[in-house]
């Protein structure tokens, strides 16, 4: 019952906060500081050697945090690119680009399509979102139906490394733990 409260708590106050609010908490003494993951999905991807368009990108990214404060929600993609400046320092997408893993169906295949890139520079283009990328690891596929974008967290620490398809596991980087 009190995890449950803790939860509905934590979930009030994310409705009613901008994100760096969340990252960066008013009272001195607090060591958890949350750390905030990001999912986009689009109808398709288009991609080639620098670019990712997601097709037709939802327009709103959905955010999750993992322990001690689990929270969960969504915001506008005009609110999500904000904060790839809006915090300083290692917290600043901008400065510091996020690692992602693109899952990407294509048909005929068995399984999603994983990859881990480096993502940076988002530009929306009409009903498409764009970004330059470096890859990590796997192989980019040109095209393809459905497609997720599982990024980075921002805050203290963050990291989708291998093998974690769509997790933080530590600091920001590929094989952090």
């Amino acid at each position: 019952m009190n995890a449950r409260r803790n939860f509905v708590a934590a979930a009030a106050l994310v409705a009613a906060a901008p994100l760096g609010a969340l990252l960066n908490p008013a009272t001195a003494g607090e060591e958890s500081k949350l750390q905030l993951m990001f999912v986009q999905s689009a109808e398709r991807l288009k991609a080639d050697d620098t670019t990712l368009r997601l097709v037709n990108v939802a327009p709103q990214t959905i955010y999750f945090s993992d322990r001690p404060v689990r929270v969960a929600g969504h915001i506008t993609l005009a609110a999500y690119l904000e904060e790839w400046t809006a915090a300083a320092g290692p917290n600043n997408f901008s400065a510091d680009p996020p690692n992602a893993t693109l899952s990407v169906y294509e048909p005929g295949k068995e399984n999603n399509t994983l990859t881990i890139v480096e993502i940076s520079k988002p530009v929306v283009d009409g009903k498409d979102l764009v970004y330059s990328y470096k890859l990590i690891e796997g192989t980019v596929p040109t095209s393809g139906g459905v497609t997720a974008l599982f990024i980075d967290w921002i805050g203290p620490g963050g990291g989708v490394g291998v093998g974690f398809h769509g997790v933080g596991v530590g600091r920001r980087g590929v094989g952090w733990r």
